[in-house]
């Protein structure tokens, strides 16, 4: 019959097993955890250079990943020094809830993080582009050119008349909302607005 394997090592190496096993399986945990981390960190930035991805995306991306991969590599560690499975389940369980309450009073503010990642990858209009947000086909609305989209707000600057230097911060949620009207590279010029009668006829007399 085989000998275990703990019958060859010396006898001085008995009484630290129980400290070398869980710091080797500790040290294995931290080494995947930041090789995985590596890897994806990698991922995301190939990712941004072939969709052409703004900072203002990718790097929030890469803090969810690493906080994520390094609260399960703390949990696992916890694990290995011998803290209870149940209080970790419980402390998981706690902190999950506390996110979903915390989800549900912020989403206001998640939702406009969710309507800029659909504007970067989906691409309804770009910097540079003139668009209007009709609430309907007929009814006018908030109309400039793009020159800034954040994780919150795309900030337009405004092409009405008597408005020059004005700019408009729009959430990104709500351009979801509201049917946009877009112009690629810029905005055509607006037609003449056909005078009256009596603006022709003073006119004329000015000209006179």
């Amino acid at each position: 019959m085989r000998r275990p394997l703990i019958s060859y090592l010396p006898d001085w190496t008995l009484d630290w097993l129980e400290i070398i096993v869980p710091g080797v399986q500790i040290l294995l945990i931290l080494l995947v955890a930041w090789v995985l981390q590596h890897m994806l960190r990698r991922l995301v930035n190939r990712a941004g250079e072939h969709y052409q991805l703004p900072m203002e995306l990718t790097m929030p991306l890469k803090g969810f990943l690493r906080w994520t991969i390094m609260i399960a590599a703390l949990m696992l560690v916890l694990e290995r020094l011998g803290v209870s499975a149940t209080v970790l389940w419980t402390a998981f369980t706690g902190f999950a809830t506390v996110g979903a309450v915390a989800f549900f009073a912020a989403w206001s503010v998640l939702s406009n993080l969710f309507c800029a990642f659909l504007i970067f990858t989906v691409g309804p209009f770009r910097r540079g582009d003139s668009i209007e947000l009709l609430d309907t086909a007929e009814k006018p609305g908030a109309r400039g050119r793009v020159i800034d989209i954040n994780l919150l707000y795309t900030t337009l600057e405004d092409s009405n008349a008597g408005s020059a230097g004005t700019l408009l911060q729009i959430p990104n949620a709500l351009i979801f909302q509201r049917v946009v009207r877009r112009w690629k590279g810029g905005e055509p010029a607006r037609p003449a607005t056909p005078e009256t009668p009596a603006v022709q006829a003073a006119t004329e007399t000015l000209a006179s």
